[in-house]
């Protein structure tokens, strides 16, 4: 009729193929998502996270998982067991900062079997047999903290090459924290120390500084323990507390205990040194795999020689969020 419009709709789908396209449309998203949260990126031989890539500066690899577990085993026997600030038997919720593993969050979970102990970590490496305590999920402790729940204790542990800012990571802590709940921080420093002159000029002093130049340069210093106290001020913790511990890398020291944990220390930079220095070289001073490798030969050496007496400062740090009738200290 004059005066009416039709409209042509051109070629049409049949209801199926529109469906089938939606569906491969939420299926190739669905696989994206999960490539991005499960998949692993390879570089210079080693195998990295994919989510939120780049971010954290070593591999994930079943060699670097060995060796986290080794260096749990390490932590252990260092402090006696997995936390040092005093924690009430009436746990609740409990967090773990870069679980890795998850081997302290599940040994955690048994030793607490009340509380509800959660693993977080940008890699999803962690076994899937835990006790029903225990959970893990794929996350980025830098991005803003979506938690419903507020945490008794919240623990981070090896996190030093981790964060651009670890005193924001602290600051969240704080927040998610209930009142009189804990934050602890275990952490090796950077540079390696040396008890006189023998590592001087040598491939192991040469290495801890280019490795803390390069992560300087990246963005995430590796020199950032020894501020964690001033920042727990800063967020309102009290009462805390620093504590150093000290890791020989090879067994040069006399005290049988000594010898013990420099034995572990050393195995654990041993089999640790290529995946701290890969990335972080390559990256922020531009190494080619090659030169990485021919100072590392030289690491190696240093840490088989016993006149080398070289070791690394392990701080712990923790606090304490006060109360609604407590005042934050200045």
């Amino acid at each position: 009729m004059a005066g009416n419009q039709t409209l042509d709709p051109g070629p049409v789908s049949s209801s199926g193929d529109t469906d089938s396209t939606l569906g491969s449309d939420i299926e190739s998203s669905t696989i994206s998502l999960r490539e991005s949260v499960f998949g692993f990126v390879e570089e210079n031989g080693r195998r990295y996270h994919s989510f939120n890539e780049g971010k954290y500066v070593l591999p994930n690899d079943e060699e670097e998982q060995g060796r986290l577990d080794l260096q749990h085993h390490l932590f252990m026997l260092t402090f006696g067991a997995l936390h040092i600030a005093p924690l009430p038997s009436s746990l609740h919720n409990v967090l773990d900062i870069g679980t890795g593993t998850g081997l302290w969050a599940i040994e955690f979970a048994q030793d607490y079997p009340m509380a509800r102990v959660l693993g977080s970590d940008l890699s999803p490496i962690q076994p899937e047999f835990v006790p029903p305590n225990c959970t893990f999920e794929v996350s980025d402790a830098e991005e803003p903290w979506t938690y419903t729940q507020k945490f008794d204790y919240i623990h981070g542990r090896a996190l030093l090459s981790c964060f651009r800012d670890p005193a924001q990571i602290i600051h969240k802590s704080f927040s998610a924290l209930s009142p009189y709940g804990i934050l602890e921080m275990q952490d090796p420093q950077m540079p390696i120390a040396c008890l006189d002159s023998s590592m001087d000029g040598r491939p192991l002093s040469v290495w801890t500084h280019e490795v803390c130049r390069a992560a300087a340069l990246l963005g995430r210093p590796v020199t950032n323990s020894q501020y964690y106290g001033k920042w727990m001020r800063e967020a309102g913790f009290v009462d805390i507390v620093e504590r150093h511990f000290y890791w020989p890398l090879n067994t040069w020291p006399r005290g049988k205990k000594e010898k013990l944990i420099g034995m572990w220390a050393q195995q654990n930079l041993l089999d640790g040194v290529q995946a701290m220095s890969m990335a972080i070289l390559t990256r922020g001073l531009k190494w080619s795999r090659e030169e990485v490798e021919v100072l590392l030969a030289g690491v190696r050496d240093d840490l088989r020689n016993h006149a080398v007496h070289s070791y690394v400062d392990v701080v712990v740090f923790y606090g304490r969020k006060p109360g609604p009738d407590e005042r934050p200290s200045g």
